[in-house]
């Protein structure tokens, strides 16, 4: 056996562990932690804080008699509370029964219906809650785009040298005035398929006519996960100049033709800064959320349109900055519920459901893609996690507020054996879920 020929495929799969290990325990710290504290705020006393489950590799205990510890295997984690019969939350009711009143309050079991409500969302919540610190906190730090028409640096492109030069206002593209950003964007839909356009632009206080390039060329903004672009490691800022053979000059005609192409491989002329790539891809069936609601089927190849030159940008406020994150984390919250849905009906194909080893791959490809994808990535997860553990399940935290919830109404908890019943048959169904996902991942 070549066990130096192994070493790059030892280096990738190690990293693809590195990179899923710490998007999960980030993820994990901030859902067990929001447990803890508000469990800690209400009154509940916290046995055990673990990150990963298994034999223990590291532990400490607090002044308060909490210990924290690091597991073996990074699946997840869980705060232990007094009174609890293990991570799953069970109630230890041998354990119960020695306990005077003010143990018992002390406990999960023993609390306040309200502590208790209130310490199973927290968990659920502090994702959403750090997922929003994270989207406003990227948002201020890397700015919005002005919505105003002014030429920043120019991408590479093979058409080049343009006449246009950054600091340009653009007025207008053969003749169609661009008052606003979103008006030189649209104008894209009605130039003609050419790399080189005229364009009417304001430059010293001078008005003055200039070539540049389509408004939306065939330019590689960025590349989708687990696409057939990301497959032939194309990187943003490449240009696809030809598909079977047929040059091309607009993004349009990229999209076009690869909705044509039914699926079949396409070979792609792509021009990387200065140099001829010739790259073999077949495109995916893909469902893509609309932004009006529900999902559409289309063929692609995982790429979407780059800009020609950089936008100016502005700082947001903290108010925009914070209604942006929320729309962020609406947006994700719709898209998964739709998407859950419409696989349920079979609208959608079954393989949009991902396991860890689907999460494994995607953290690697946005490390690779860099600080700032990664971190965003980071927050999306945290919101798709958080909203999963609402689900209605047991043992997931959904599955235990329901539980409250009957309590309210009924004015008595649920019987422990029923309980107990519905957590085994709530963790049959998350591990058959968890089963199907990771067969998903490994065949679709």
């Amino acid at each position: 056996m070549d066990l130096i020929g192994l070493l790059p495929s030892f280096g990738n799969f190690f990293y693809t562990i590195a990179a899923f290990v710490v998007v999960l325990s980030i993820i994990v710290a901030v859902h067990e932690y929001g447990h803890y504290i508000v469990g800690r705020w209400s009154g509940i006393h916290a046995d055990v804080f673990s990150i990963g489950f298994g034999p223990v590799l590291l532990k400490g205990t607090d002044k308060r008699g909490t210990v924290w510890q690091i597991a073996a295997v990074p699946l997840g984690g869980y705060v232990k509370f007094a009174g609890d019969s293990g991570a799953t939350s069970g109630k230890d009711a041998d354990g119960m029964a020695e306990m005077d009143a003010a143990q018992r309050r002390r406990t999960m079991h023993g609390a306040p219906l309200w502590a208790r409500a209130a310490t199973v969302a927290a968990g659920p919540m502090f994702n959403f809650i750090f997922a929003f610190f994270v989207f406003a906190s990227l948002l201020m730090y890397e700015g919005v785009a002005v919505d105003e028409p002014v030429v920043g640096e120019i991408t590479a492109l093979p058409a080049q040298p343009f006449e246009l030069a950054p600091g340009d206002r653009i007025l207008a593209v053969e003749g169609q005035e661009t008052e606003t950003l979103a008006d030189f964007l649209r104008s894209a839909q009605d130039m003609p398929a050419q790399s080189v356009l005229r364009y009417t632009v304001e430059r010293a206080g001078r008005v003055i006519d200039v070539t540049g390039p389509h408004p939306q060329p065939p330019l590689a903004g960025s590349v989708a996960l687990k696409s057939a672009a990301r497959e032939a490691q194309m990187q943003p800022g490449d240009v696809i100049t030809a598909i079977n053979g047929t040059e091309i000059a607009t993004f349009a005609e990229l999209r076009e033709l690869v909705a044509e192409s039914g699926g079949a491989p396409l070979d792609l002329n792509v021009w990387r800064g200065g140099r001829e790539l010739e790259l073999v891809m077949t495109p995916r069936s893909t469902d893509l959320p609309l932004a009006d609601g529900g999902f559409e089927t289309r063929y692609l190849i995982g790429l979407t349109s780059g800009a020609v030159f950089e936008y100016g940008t502005r700082t947001p406020g903290l108010v925009e900055a914070s209604g942006i994150a929320v729309q962020q984390i609406w947006r994700v919250i719709r898209t998964s519920v739709e998407g859950l849905y419409y696989m349920i009906i079979g609208q959608i194909s079954t393989c949009n459901l991902s396991s860890p080893i689907g999460i494994a791959e995607a953290s690697v490809a946005m490390a690779s893609d860099g600080l700032i994808e990664f971190v965003w990535f980071i927050a999306v997860l945290s919101v798709a996690i958080g909203l999963l553990n609402l689900f209605p399940i047991p043992p997931l935290d959904g599955g235990h507020l329901v539980f409250h919830a009957y309590e309210a109404v009924m004015r008595r908890p649920a019987g422990d054996k029923a309980m107990q019943i519905l957590i085994t048959v709530g963790l049959a169904l998350v591990l058959t879920l968890f089963a199907f996902a990771l067969f998903n991942d490994l065949t679709c």
